[in-house]
């Protein structure tokens, strides 16, 4: 094993099996076309985040002749969908690639011939080291060139717009509007693996709006490195960043589509979060009120170390705002801690704001060095063990916040969005939880339900992160008929 994978002490080569990620994900990669022939039997194993997996689906949508198998023993050629942005992601990323060597050796000696591909973050960031370091890999390639792995595949380029092929539940589906971002936090490398700003036409976006909703998706999540500024390159103009001119236009089309349900806008930024904007999540009825804005710290030193563009002021003076004007707002936030030189005192800064500031949901991840990064440089790293308590204990006074608030819904009604069906009960979630990070709705009816539906249900007990619920069988309890 090469130096690459050593630093990040990777064990997957002893296990005889490619850890199967919750959200299977497509693959790219190319180079000469592949020797096999026929029509290929492809596995895709998509890992890291919505963003990567939306890329996955557009990547399974325009593999046309090929087909979609589920696992990597019936697969001709395996497509790895790798994430580069931390640590462990780069650690998960290297364990699948050295799973799927394994598997593939393992079809050599009984003369199978596998194919593997790795695209994605990782592959764009250390594709030299990797291609030294891992010859078993038939092609690496990065986040821009889905086109060769359709060449390789199977000769073709993809299609400017295509029929996704969804990874998730098919009610709901991510809605990426924009590449790259403009921002430079410190602690962050994703500018420099996705490039700058480029956000898609208006149109372009609703129209595959529209095609998911006639696919059956009741929810769309509004996803982007920085929803915020979605727009300004298009048109170069300050003011209408200012105000998020070409965010609230696309939720008021969005909006107009009928059989459309739900919008969720995810990864707002705090410093470009206008009154306009507050006011389209305040008025119009299908914006979920949920606000998902990273404030990653609330010290001011740490933040301006950060190059967060923002205050402690601001922040507050922000979410103030946003719980006086938008009802029912729920706050989902995510934290840094460990950051080099994160003094007690502003550790326990960021301690206070929380307890005070209650949010519904929230994050904390531990300060990852990411080499190429500014923050890489900084003096007065924090020691990993107290970073991880740090970690523990803040996401612990969070737990008691997301105790106490879900405790105070008991006996209230609420509208549920049913997921799934999980040894016997429906799974489901409120406008105030997106799926696979937030809150779950454990739903009991004497009526079948299926997964997309829209049901009014009684909260009857709560635990720190999940709600249980029942749904009475009165035909008004059921808000949507259409998936029976």
């Amino acid at each position: 094993m090469g130096t690459l994978c050593r630093a990040f002490s990777f064990t997957c080569c002893l296990v005889d099996q490619v850890p199967e990620p919750k959200i299977p994900l497509p693959v790219l990669t190319a180079v000469d076309p592949p020797s096999l022939s026929g029509s290929r039997k492809v596995r895709l194993i998509s890992l890291g985040c919505p963003k990567n997996q939306v890329d996955s689906e557009r990547l399974l949508g325009s593999l046309l002749p090929s087909t979609i198998v589920a696992s990597v023993e019936e697969a001709d050629t395996i497509v790895i969908n790798t994430c580069g942005f931390i640590e462990s992601a780069k650690a998960e990323s290297i364990d699948t690639i050295l799973a799927a060597i394994r598997h593939k050796e393992l079809a050599a000696r009984r003369g199978i011939r596998k194919e593997i591909i790795v695209t994605g973050c990782l592959s764009e960031r250390y594709r030299e080291e990797l291609l030294k370091e891992l010859p078993e890999v038939d092609a690496f390639f990065g986040v821009k060139e889905y086109d060769r792995v359709l060449r390789r595949i199977e000769g073709h380029e993809q299609k400017r717009l295509v029929d996704r092929r969804l990874l998730n539940e098919k009610h709901y589906a991510y809605l990426k509007i924009s590449e790259g971002c403009n921002q430079r936090c410190s602690f962050c490398y994703i500018p420099m693996i996705r490039g700058r700003l480029v956000s898609r036409p208006i149109e372009e976006t609703i129209d595959e709006a529209r095609r998911l909703v006639d696919r059956g998706v009741r929810e769309l999540i509004l996803i982007s490195q920085d929803t915020s500024s979605y727009g300004y390159d298009l048109h170069r103009n300050a003011e209408r960043l200012r105000r998020n001119a070409d965010l609230t236009e696309l939720l008021e089309r969005l909006a107009n589509i009928s059989d459309l349900r739900w919008i969720r806008i995810m990864y707002l930024y705090p410093s470009l979060f206008s009154d306009a904007l507050i006011e389209t999540l305040s008025a119009n009825p299908k914006v979920c009120k949920y606000v998902d804005m990273p404030l990653q710290h609330i010290s001011d030193p740490i933040l301006k170390s950060m190059r967060r563009n923002t205050s402690t002021k601001q922040i507050v003076s922000l979410i103030e705002k946003l719980r006086e004007r938008v009802p029912n707002v729920a706050l989902r936030t995510s934290f840094i801690v460990g950051y080099p030189g994160e003094t007690d005192r502003e550790f326990e800064e960021l301690c206070s704001f929380v307890r005070e500031t209650r949010f519904e949901r929230l994050g904390v991840f531990t300060y990852s060095p990411e080499e190429g990064t500014h923050a890489y440089g900084l003096p007065n790293r924090i020691e990993s063990k107290r970073a991880a308590h740090r970690h523990d204990r803040l996401m612990q006074i969070q737990q008691e916040i997301s105790l106490e608030r879900n405790l105070e819904r008991i006996g209230q009604t609420v509208e549920v969005l049913i997921d799934r069906t999980e040894e016997g009960a429906y799974i489901g979630r409120t406008m105030h939880d997106a799926p696979e990070i937030d809150n779950e709705v454990m739903v009991r009816s004497a009526r079948r339900l299926e997964p997309g539906q829209f049901v009014h249900a009684r909260i009857t007990d709560a635990v720190e992160y999940d709600l249980y619920a029942e749904c009475d069988t009165s035909q008004s309890s059921i808000l949507d008929e259409s998936c029976l």
